[in-house]
């Protein structure tokens, strides 16, 4: 299973704002350098650019020594439509089309040509893509088809990826995934996967991987403007962030140190993705998740009312 800090590679794909290949290219490679082994990408993300990004520097490392993951359930057609991707969040040319499919079918359609454009001949870790609208069809369908890609030993661990908690506890009680990865429900902010999803993991022997550890960049830069869960940021958690730094800045620490190592401290989570766009953001974020977080910041955290008082931290992490 994925471990310690992974690189999410939607932001290599153009979310939001142009990406180079040399950028890419250069954020992979330093992802590589400062020792991160779990790569997670998605057809999803940039149209499959987020893959062939991906593999072009993952194919230059022996394949035993990395951990990847993608996703199924969203099957790109090609379009002749033209123009962007940007209503779907990517500055890429728009040279395919989403079209959702949790058939068994697409399923392997979508896996084979992910690993067509990734250069490889497996991947560790499939998931379900955001299933949120079609769970009859996700559970009926497309998770026994993942249990059969497993059983034939084409992908070595299941799970589903989400950007809510509910579905993916149901994944976790109900069947026989290996790993879920949680984006944006615990954080700093939002702790809704600690109510179930976290618990159900821990008693099934599920790995969770997190996503979103910053809530889409809140977290990471707090300010007028910044973007909460991929919207615009509502002004109480812009105050509840800009407390949190504050408090951060009295214990000389960054509230990006604090965001990953709260991520990181629940005995569930074994992995936590950041999803850096460059070599300079790959080489803070692997310097944040490195920082000692004192004990004496999640105090006040508490204290004043800021941070629960059941959520784990890693000053005392649950045995």
């Amino acid at each position: 299973m994925p471990h310690g800090l992974g690189f999410g590679a939607a932001g290599i794909a153009g979310l939001y704002t142009e990406v180079t290949d040399e950028q890419a290219y250069e954020a992979v490679s330093a992802a590589w350098q400062r020792g991160i082994r779990y790569y997670d990408t998605a057809p999803h993300y940039g149209l499959g650019v987020s893959e062939r990004r991906l593999g072009a520097v993952l194919r230059e490392h022996p394949r035993e020594q990395y951990t990847l993951s993608t996703k199924v359930g969203r099957r790109l057609e090609p379009s002749s439509d033209g123009g962007d991707d940007l209503a779907h969040g990517f500055a890429v040319p728009a040279t395919h089309r989403r079209v959702w499919d949790f058939t068994a079918d697409g399923i392997r359609r979508t896996l084979d040509a992910g690993l067509e454009r990734l250069g490889v001949d497996r991947v560790d870790i499939v998931y379900l893509h955001d299933p949120d609208d079609h769970a009859e069809q996700a559970f009926r369908e497309a998770y026994p088809a993942l249990e059969k890609l497993r059983s034939e030993g084409v992908v070595g661990a299941i799970g589903a990826g989400m950007n809510q908690a509910e579905m993916l506890t149901r994944f976790v009680r109900e069947t026989d995934v290996d790993v879920v990865l949680c984006a944006g429900r615990y954080t700093l902010l939002d702790q809704s996967a600690l109510t179930e999803l976290l618990p159900a993991a821990v008693a099934r022997g599920v790995s969770v991987v997190i996503g979103g550890a910053f809530n889409s960049g809140l977290l990471a830069d707090p300010k007028p403007g910044a973007t909460y869960n991929y919207a615009a940021v509502p002004p109480e958690l812009l105050d509840r962030a800009l407390r949190m730094q504050a408090v951060a800045e009295r214990h000389g620490i960054t509230l990006r140190a604090a965001a990953l190592a709260f991520c990181a401290a629940h005995p569930a989570v074994t992995s936590v993705l950041v999803g850096a766009r460059s070599a300079a953001e790959v080489h803070d974020c692997a310097d944040q998740f490195a920082t000692l977080v004192p004990a004496a910041f999640w105090q006040e955290l508490r204290e004043t009312g800021l941070l629960p008082a059941h959520a784990p931290v890693p000053a005392e992490e649950p045995s």
